[in-house]
This record gives structure tokens, sequence and C-alpha cells, in this order.
């Protein structure tokens, strides 16, 4: 795909270590003010949804552990420009059955 040989499984796993911290993080955040940057949706709610979406996408989020980040990524999953997104397949890939559900 990037011509740059096999994923390393050392770099997986710290990427699902990582995103684990960061779900906390945006967790806090939307206690804090329901955006990542405050009381109003921003690029940055978007950009973060859009690249979580990918890891929805494979069924790697346990969304139990994160109750307010769910609640954020709905809440964007549900806005009119994000839903093509979620209409989007990949071959050979089939998404978890919430995935396209706006209220998962």
């Amino acid at each position: 795909f990037s011509g740059q040989g096999t994923p390393s499984s050392v770099v997986l796993r710290a990427a699902m270590s990582n995103l684990q911290i960061h779900l906390d993080y945006i967790d806090w955040l939307a206690e804090q003010g329901n955006w990542l940057t405050g009381k109003q949706m921003s690029l940055a709610d978007l950009a973060a949804a859009a690249h979580l979406s990918v890891v929805d996408f494979l069924g790697d989020i346990d969304w139990s552990r994160h109750p307010e980040a769910k609640s954020w990524y709905a809440k964007i999953k549900s806005r009119p420009s994000f839903r093509d997104l979620l209409g989007d397949q990949v071959v050979g890939l089939t998404p978890p059955d919430h995935y396209s559900d706006l209220d998962f």
C-alpha cells in the first residue's frame, strides 16, 4: 500500500495503547465543554472524528469504556456533513453494526 512493507506489530500495539489515552482525553474534554475546544464545535472535532471513524470502522473501539467520547462522536455522526463518510466501504472489510447507526 505505502511501499514500506508490512505493518509493525510493535507500532500497532503502541497505537492501540495510545488510542485509549486519547479516548480518555476526549472523554475529559467532552465533559468540560461538550466539544474538543470548548462550547462550540470546531474543525478539531471534525478532524478527530474523521480519524476515529477509521478505527471505529475496524471495530477497534470499546465505546463502553468511553461514554463521553461516544456521546461526542454520536453528535458528530449525526451531522449531515459527516454522514457521507459513514457510507464509505472498504472491499473485504465489514464495519460493525453500530458504525452507521447515528444513535449507537
